[in-house]
């Protein structure tokens, strides 16, 4: 059966990304329809040997769809856009952070989670960029060894801000080399030849909203309501490709070697880890890949139930695109 798709938010960064996931995947499509904002409505792109051009989103244009991808930045268009296309008859895939942690809402990563979409009504969530990879290596660590403890640190790239970030990081480079004054207006300072200790708005807690989105949505995925975990998130003069240190204790000893032995096995992970090789994931050559890449499993020397993982991915393949194309395709299957 092919389904007629639609792409709201598809002249953007994860939406760029999600049409070329799209084809590569070859998702059943029997018609794509695109959509972004005025500003951007009228372009034309090349998907799959045709050429579409992008339309102005309309609750009237949204009639015979069957799914809809919304890629579009920030939490209020999508609580504006969801129900429209909820209301035409369309099933939604959410990039967005709206409903993630509604209690309704699957908040779906097909590796660790694909059940969760049998408990759904219509309305599906994908997590956030640095959540998906987390919980890819966490889930079979858990289900193995059970988890005391996560404390994570984020390294992520500019593209986590869309085109603009990626814009700004390039255009600030080459102000810097040229000793002129860099830009700062997507980021909260210089990102160029920096690293910027703020990814969101900071709480009065002390923490941003980025780094409660990866603690609750890491709860919420595992079932793990009480699991305790904290998060710095930073923000790295990197295009593609978000990194993470990850410490953990389990409730069982565990050794390096069956930790990499259960990360060989669980779905979507790719372990590179022999550091005496010089063997261990980086942002730059993980970028267009889909696997979570996991290296740096070593233990902790003051603590039999401590463990020290380093996680890479592609943010906008697999923290955002491939996994929504992923839970389109587990509906398919319904």
């Amino acid at each position: 059966m092919a389904w007629r798709v639609g792409v709201v938010g598809a002249s953007g960064a994860v939406g760029g990304t999600l049409l070329q996931v799209l084809a590569e995947r070859g998702f059943p499509i029997a018609e794509l329809r695109l959509f972004a904002t005025e500003h951007s409505a009228g372009r034309r792109v090349h998907w799959n040997g045709q050429e579409l051009e992008i339309a102005r989103f309309s609750a009237q244009a949204l009639s015979g769809l069957e799914l809809c991808f919304l890629a579009v930045p920030g939490a209020k268009a999508s609580r504006e856009l969801a129900p429209q296309v909820l209301a035409a008859g369309a099933q939604v895939i959410d990039k967005g952070s709206a409903f993630r942690m509604d209690p309704d809402v699957p908040l779906v990563v097909p590796e660790v989670n694909p059940e969760s979409v049998r408990q759904g009504h219509g309305l599906y969530a994908s997590p956030n960029c640095t959540t998906i990879p987390l919980v890819m290596c966490l889930g079979p660590l858990s289900k193995a060894a059970g988890l005391r403890k996560v404390v994570v640190s984020t390294y992520q790239a500019a593209s986590g801000a869309g085109r603009g970030g990626v814009q700004e990081l390039l255009e600030g480079a080459a102000a810097a080399l040229e000793r002129r004054p860099a830009p700062a207006s997507v980021f909260p300072r210089q990102l160029a030849f920096n690293v910027v200790p703020q990814c969101d708005r900071f709480g009065v807690d002390g923490y941003t909203e980025e780094e409660w989105k990866l603690v609750r949505e890491s709860r919420k995925i595992l079932q793990q309501p009480d699991l305790a975990l904290s998060a710095t998130a930073v923000r790295v003069p990197v295009t593609v490709g978000h990194s993470e240190t990850v410490y953990l204790q389990t409730e069982r000893p565990l050794a390096p070697e069956e930790a990499r032995a259960i990360l060989r096995q669980a779905p979507g992970v790719l372990v590179r880890d022999d550091p005496a090789r010089g063997e261990y994931p980086t942002a730059l050559d993980v970028a267009g890949t889909d696997q979570a890449h996991v290296g740096r499993i070593r233990r902790d020397p003051d603590d039999p139930h401590g463990l020290h993982l380093w996680i890479v991915g592609d943010n906008l393949r697999k923290g955002a695109a491939t996994n929504a194309v992923q839970i389109a395709e587990l509906l398919t299957r319904r």
